[in-house]
């Protein structure tokens, strides 16, 4: 059980804010926002750290899948320092992904936040990854 959720909710929010920025001003101001300067990332598709490298993965993602958003999946979860959470991402035209079948890509995250609240860590899993991915 969580202990202070709101601090994960808002932590939850401003990433998500973050992955669904698409203007470049927006998105680094999300960025700026979302996580600690020394801030990183790390799934199985990338590994960085510092806010413009982290604007770089979002921005990549955005290319390859224009039209879509990230959407959180559940509830999120945290104790101490860590909050853990699922997601998805959904064609924003109808909130589901093109062609009516599951979200093209799904996974969980696991963050470490700084005092602030900002994120120092995320550990990204895919769950679910289209095969061009």
């Amino acid at each position: 059980m969580s202990v202070n959720t709101d601090r994960y909710q808002t932590a939850a929010a401003r990433y998500f804010e973050a992955w669904n920025a698409t203007e470049p001003e927006a998105l680094g101001k999300a960025v700026a926002e979302a996580w600690a300067p020394e801030g990183g990332y790390t799934d199985p598709l990338a590994d960085v750290a510092g806010h413009a490298q982290i604007t770089a993965v979002i921005a990549a993602a955005h290319e390859q899948f224009p039209g879509f958003v990230f959407r959180p999946l559940g509830v999120v979860d945290g104790h101490h320092d860590t909050a853990r959470f699922g997601w998805e991402l959904v064609n924003e035209a109808g909130g589901t992904p093109s062609g009516g079948g599951s979200a093209p890509v799904a996974g969980f995250d696991v963050v470490t936040l700084s005092e602030d609240g900002r994120i120092l860590r995320v550990l990204g899993f895919l769950d679910r990854v289209p095969a061009k991915a």
